[in-house]
């Protein structure tokens, strides 16, 4: 009951947020249109744009709290700077009568280009920026020499500050939406999530029956990713908190980075959902090992981020310290792992609580403000990076064009068609096909309610800026839908606010239609750029972002070692995290891709292979944490017997590592071949023949092979070998004081490592049978063998030292002549 009762008041969050946003823009936007409508005509005659201040205000309070409208003030300052100052100077030298259907666009262009080529600009401050210099230049030219070139810039100024005002009074009213406050409440729900997982989590372990425990075991699962939402809201508001002092005491503590302090739970309870579901559920023979645990955790992480008493800890650590051994039986290492997971738990939580309490006592509102502003004043500096200059000119020239065709299908709505360019720039590549269907779809909905409203009410303005309210509810939900998501959403709000927030424009039909047809010439612009600019479908970049991150594996695999750096093993992880997320949002994109005349991208065998990759990262994350413990432990043993044991324990782990790696060796090479037809022309045209028993053929890496092989039989014998030589090292530990402790807390250790190495080798065979599955899917017509794709690319890539090198093709690691190899086997799709 309390876990339906956790789902219910999560679910009603979810629906008074959505509600509150759609309330504040609503209130935002009623604040521009009193402004605008109801205002002294000579109050009115200064805002010359009063659109654009609907556009300002939605970019700027959509999901606002006060914090992000003081912050969006300062970008629309910040964006005025870039966008309005040069305009004034530009039209003041060339004069508005200069315009024309060819200088608008070039002029705009240009702008543009010095706009969006800094890096450390904020997007929203480049989107506000964008949008004035649309509407500054192209109405100039719709009113040529009657345009005051100072005058003129300041009204659009006037417009964006209106919009900016009314965020700020919105979020104020009817009382103030706190970063800190929201934080708070989305803190109280991860922490009462997490400590059901933990109890559900802990009661799957000690279940009856596997039944049972498996049920509980879904049922954590449905809890994690409840918890991963909110995880994620409130890392979102991180950045928010740093605009706001909240002098109430009781919310500084959630002032504190809370993400960062949160993740650090999330890891270990990920973990003991790893250990359960990698093991045979339950273990009823580890059952006395967590009495009266439950409670104290859980009462541990409700508590956060709080102090505890350290009584508390005390008792966890002496529930868990039953263990002298690593288990000779690989089969009982997920029920140590769940353990050693939950070690870790009140670690984290310990270490988590004490640092807060420091931080409380140790915080200096003077310094926060120091470094907070001086992180304000190094926003202001201009940096040009090389990898800037693309995306700038990819944006100069999408905002170009369709100012260009949209002045030239109609003079006095050509801005219509630049401002969803402007305002939809985006920090980094994004599935262009389905930005721009939503966005279109979006306009299109809110045009014909703006149509439908401005019928019904007719010429009552008043009621027709309160009809907006249901629809600002009903967009505030599509915003986070999967289908139209924030594009979609946005673009929505805007097309019904130009309608029902303005008047003296026109027969709404017409101006509905006329609007429509800007934007699907802005958006068809941008499609257009993208495409000739950046060719490359998401499909063959996910195809070779996938062998990158077979390289990077690789590298972090290699790095594990007991004697390891504890800052190297960190590095190696932190890029295999970096890959193997581009490698998610390239599927994300590839997924809603349009196929045309293209092969269509096999996106669940893609899948499989990130869920693989991210359950690797994970055990390599646990690994390099044990590794971390058991340097802190090794002061307390005797140096000789510290390096006589790693040197046995690291020979057995590099065994798992060259099997690991002999086979993710083999993926990278094989996954980057498109065609095995064109393959074995290759093998034709070099006269190359693979003979495997004459002993010719090229050495290759060796595979793991199905269960019960040679290979399968060696790492069973790795693994008995290394859980051997672990209870050897412990039997030879001595120590004055606290021996049992010290080989418990080593034991776990071990036994954590020996779990995840099997783990490693386990995901390995998942990421095999995924690749041979991919390949066979590319090739239909041809019989998949890796071993024999391995080879060929060994022996082809021998013959071919005199073909021109593609550089980055195969990776640092790849030799010069596979290099040169994968320019005879095509990538482009």
């Amino acid at each position: 009951m309390s876990i339906l009762r956790f789902q219910s008041d999560h679910a009603g969050a979810a629906w008074r947020s959505c509600i509150a946003s759609a309330f504040r823009t609503a209130l935002a936007c009623t604040i521009i249109g009193c402004i605008t409508l109801f205002d002294p005509p000579s109050f009115k005659h200064q805002i010359a744009f009063p659109g654009f201040s609907y556009v300002t205000a939605i970019l700027l309070v959509t999901d606002a709290t006060v914090e992000d409208t003081f912050r969006g003030c300062w970008h629309a300052l910040y964006a005025s700077v870039f966008g309005v100052c040069p305009a004034i100077l530009s039209l003041w030298l060339m004069g508005p009568a200069q315009l024309t259907i060819c200088t608008t666009p070039v002029a705009v262009a240009l702008s543009a280009f010095v706009v969006v080529l800094p890096e450390n600009s904020h997007l929203i401050s480049k989107r506000i920026a964008l949008g004035q210099i649309v509407v500054v230049y192209v109405l100039a030219f719709i009113n040529g020499p009657k345009t005051d070139p100072i005058l003129h810039p300041i009204h659009v100024l006037a417009s964006t500050a209106i919009g900016a005002v009314a965020c700020v009074l919105a979020s104020l009213l009817p009382y103030p939406s706190l970063a800190c406050y929201e934080v708070k409440k989305k803190f109280k729900l991860y922490t009462k999530n997490a400590s059901e997982r933990v109890g559900v989590l802990m009661k799957a372990f000690s279940a009856q029956d596997e039944t049972s425990a498996q049920a509980l075991i879904l049922q954590s699962k449905s809890l994690a990713r409840t918890g991963t939402k909110l995880l994620r809201s409130i890392k979102s508001k991180q950045e928010s908190m740093l605009w706001g002092r909240v002098p109430v005491k009781f919310l500084k503590p959630y002032c504190t980075n809370p993400g960062q302090i949160l993740q650090e739970i999330e890891t270990p309870i990920r973990g003991m959902e790893i250990a359960l579901s990698n093991g045979t559920v339950p273990f009823p023979e580890r059952k006395d090992d967590l009495a009266g645990i439950e409670e104290l955790i859980s009462r541990h992480i409700k508590s956060m981020p709080l102090t505890v008493p350290e009584a508390n800890a005390e008792n966890v650590a002496e529930s868990l310290q039953t263990l002298r051994t690593v288990p000779t039986d690989h089969r009982q290492l997920p029920s140590i792992f769940f353990l050693f997971c939950l070690k870790l738990l009140q670690a984290k939580l310990a270490t988590t609580s004490a640092i807060s309490s420091i931080k409380e006592r140790s915080t200096d509102p003077g310094k926060q403000e120091k470094w907070f502003f001086i992180r304000i004043w190094r926003s202001l500096s201009i940096n040009i990076n090389k990898s800037r200059l693309m995306p700038a000119f990819k944006c100069s020239l999408s905002l170009g064009l369709a100012v260009f065709f949209g002045s030239l299908y109609s003079k006095e709505n050509g801005f219509w068609a630049g401002l969803p360019v402007a305002i939809s720039l985006a920090s980094a590549r994004e599935p262009a096909f389905k930005v721009a269907n939503v966005k279109a779809q979006g306009t299109v909905l809110g045009m014909v309610y703006g149509v439908f409203g401005c019928f019904i009410f007719g010429k009552y303005v008043p009621i027709q800026l309160l009809s907006l309210l249901p629809w600002f509810i009903f967009c505030s939900f599509l915003r986070r839908s999967h289908m139209y998501g924030q594009a979609g959403g946005i673009s929505a709000v805007i097309g019904a606010v130009l309608l029902l927030g303005r008047k003296d424009f026109g027969p709404p039909s017409e101006f509905a239609i006329a609007r429509i047809t800007e934007t699907f010439i802005g958006i068809s612009c941008s499609i257009v750029v993208e495409l000739v600019l950046q060719p490359t479908r998401a499909f063959a970049l996910a195809k070779v972002q996938l062998s990158k991150n077979f390289e990077v594996m690789r590298n972090s695999i290699g790095a594990i070692s007991l004697t390891a750096s504890e800052a190297n093993l960190e590095e190696s992880l932190k890029k295999l995290k970096l890959q193997v997320n581009e490698l998610g949002k390239f599927i994300g994109e590839a997924e809603v891709e349009p196929n045309f005349w293209f092969l269509p991208f096999y996106s669940a065998c893609y899948s499989k292979l990130s869920v693989s990759l991210s359950e690797m990262v994970e055990f390599l994350h646990f690994i390099t944490h044990a590794i971390q413990f058991l340097h802190q432990e090794s002061g307390r043993m005797d140096t000789n017997l510290w390096k006589e044991s790693m040197s046995k324990i690291n020979a057995d782990l590099k065994i798992f590592k060259e099997i690991v790696d002999s086979s993710i060796k083999c993926f990278e090479e094989v996954s980057l071949v498109k065609s095995l037809v064109l393959l074995d022309k290759e093998m034709e045209r070099e006269n190359i023949s693979l003979d495997l028993e004459s002993g010719k053929s090229p050495k290759i890496p060796s595979m793991m092979k199905l269960p019960g092989s040679e290979e399968e039989v060696t790492i069973e014998k790795t693994l008995t070998y290394y859980l051997q030589h672990c209870n050897e090292f412990l039997e030879a530990i001595h120590a004055d004081k606290g021996e049992k402790e010290l080989k418990s807390r080593i034991a776990l250790i071990l036994s954590c490592i020996g779990f995840c190495m099997s783990g490693l080798v386990r995901e390995t065979r998942e990421i095999e049978k995924a690749i041979k599955e991919l390949v066979q899917w590319e090739n239909p017509s041809s019989l998949v063998n890796l071993h024999d794709i391995s080879s060929k690319i060994h022996a082809l890539a021998a013959a071919v030292d005199t073909m021109p090198t593609q550089v980055g093709s195969v990776g640092n690691n790849g030799s010069l002549s596979h290099k040169r190899l994968y320019v005879r086997i095509p990538l482009s799709m």
